[in-house]
């Protein structure tokens, strides 16, 4: 006789599901597991076996196969021991067999039987429901899987107490949901003294989710106003929020199983590897462009990031997705975030100050900026100078307008496009729109359209750079409250497109 428990292997955040088979047969005793296991998973027959005595069960002098189907899919991971450990004892008549093939479980087991919070309970959870079962996990992980409201979620904190709720001596509760995190910022855009070319670039970005590259001497503000960003951008909505805690469950930095309405903020140093940036190792597990999917990527000192990892985002940020492919692994991650980067002006950073300027002067700069292809800065939407602030300027008392004014105005140009764009799958925003999409919503008017045109000829505007200036124009006209693109909307865009210093 076969039993049978169910649990998941991840690709990605799609979780796949697994039949986990158990046969107790006569033999010579041993315990073997089938179905390309990886280690961690080949491991589980001895915390599986130890969790088992601490329990004063002991197993049968038999033969005891798992099998993992189906055996072409690769199992990693420890959280297949809770499955694993189901399906035997109900091979053994220890819990009914109707109960262990009515959940999907996944939990990694001590030695003492108590259940270790694995990563993955999210997307586990959608598996589930998906299934029409209830995910059986760790009383740590259950949080985050009860935000899954489709399916019943029930945390346990040792394996005792699933033998107990699945014989009936002791039925669990089901989970609540964890809590709604509202991180409290101390940072303010009304912090940040003069510099309000760079402040209006960010309230741009931040409302049509463009990309925005900053080149300014050491010390003028350009990691300043990065890290005032996410206090102007609007929260992230129910799906965006589930979207982006399911890479974060499968990453394993979901905080408590709390799920946040903060948009990510990710700023890696620029010694990160490429498979840091874009995600891979042994598990091609997601990488700091995903972890920013619906939030931002600030990569401070860009061109002192590594050539080829510069080169790989190219591609996200056209599709807003990645995909890893390694020898034993395809996977794709969404990744559709606002990349925010800085740089110095050249090596010393005082290119433009006479009385510091070196004497390879402008030399060292075109050399220093040159390690960003074209094809790179190509896609950056808006691009500004970040001057130097002067003393007189420091001493003055804060002023203009607070994160939370400038907040308003973004989330009142996002939810207008949020309207534009309610029948069309795929865009959020107007970075995102493209081909008839754009042409329909971001065609100016006849002075604007000229303007247009005669800067593209002018300055030899690619047909990406083209588009895009399309695209900011847009936002520049939400956040006026207009609905056609004008002449001012157009030139304010191509003002940000065309920094002579930074293009």
């Amino acid at each position: 006789m076969v039993s049978r428990a169910y649990s998941v292997a991840f690709e990605g955040v799609e979780a796949h599901q697994v039949e986990v088979q158990c046969a107790v047969t006569p033999g010579l005793p041993a315990f073997s597991i089938v179905g390309l296991p990886d280690k961690a998973v080949s491991e589980a027959r001895d915390r599986v076996r130890s969790a088992l005595a601490s329990m004063a069960i002991a197993l049968p002098s038999k033969r005891i196969t798992i099998n993992l189907s189906p055996a072409d899919l690769p199992k990693e991971g420890s959280h297949f021991d809770l499955p694993i450990a189901v399906a035997l004892l109900s091979a053994l008549g220890i819990i009914p067999e109707d109960a262990s093939e009515g959940s999907v479980s996944l939990g990694e087991l001590s030695l003492d039987g108590t259940l270790v919070a694995v990563t993955g309970a999210l997307p586990a959870a959608m598996a589930a429901a998906q299934d029409d079962r209830t995910l059986l996990c760790p009383s740590a992980s259950s949080p985050e899987a009860a935000w899954v409201a489709a399916t019943q979620v029930i945390g346990a904190k040792t394996l005792a107490d699933v033998v107990r709720h699945f014989s009936g001596q002791s039925p669990l509760p089901p989970s609540l949901p964890g809590e709604v995190l509202s991180p409290v910022s101390v940072l303010d855009m009304r912090d940040v003294k003069g510099q309000e070319r760079a402040k209006r670039a960010l309230e741009i970005a931040a409302a049509g989710r463009h990309h925005l590259f900053m080149v300014g001497a050491p010390g003028s503000g350009k990691s300043m106003l990065a890290a005032r960003l996410p206090t102007i951008l609007p929260p992230l909505s129910p799906a965006e929020a589930l979207e982006t805690s399911m890479i974060h469950s499968v990453a394993g930095i979901l905080d408590q199983g709390g799920i946040s309405r903060a948009r990510p903020f990710r700023e890696p140093h620029h010694t990160a590897s490429m498979a840091a940036i874009v995600g891979g190792g042994r598990r091609a597990t997601p990488g700091e462009i995903s972890l920013a999917h619906n939030g931002v990527l600030f990569m401070d000192e860009l061109p002192e990031f590594a050539r080829p990892v510069l080169e790989t985002l190219r591609q996200p940020i056209e599709t807003g997705k990645v995909m890893i492919a390694r020898a034993n692994a395809h996977v794709t991650y969404p990744c559709r975030f606002m990349l925010v980067a800085a740089a110095n002006p050249c090596r010393c950073g005082h290119m433009f100050d006479p009385s510091q300027a070196c004497a390879r002067v402008p030399n060292c700069g075109e050399d220093y900026l040159g390690r960003l292809s074209g094809p790179l800065l190509d896609r950056l939407d808006l691009r500004i100078e970040v001057p130097p602030v002067s003393f007189t300027d420091l001493d003055l008392p804060a002023d203009g307008d607070t994160s939370a004014t400038i907040a308003a105005r973004v989330l009142a140009a996002r939810d207008l496009q949020l309207a534009r764009f309610a029948e069309t799958d795929g865009i959020r925003a107007n970075a995102d729109a493209h081909g008839k999409i754009l042409e329909d919503i971001a065609t100016p008017d006849d002075e604007g359209r000229t303007l247009l045109l005669k800067v593209a000829e002018t300055y030899g505007l690619t047909a990406r750079g083209y588009h895009r200036v399309m695209r900011v124009a847009r936002t520049i006209a939400d956040l006026a409250g207009s609905e056609t693109v004008r002449r001012p909307h157009v030139a304010e865009a191509v003002s940000f497109r065309l920094t002579t210093k930074t293009a």
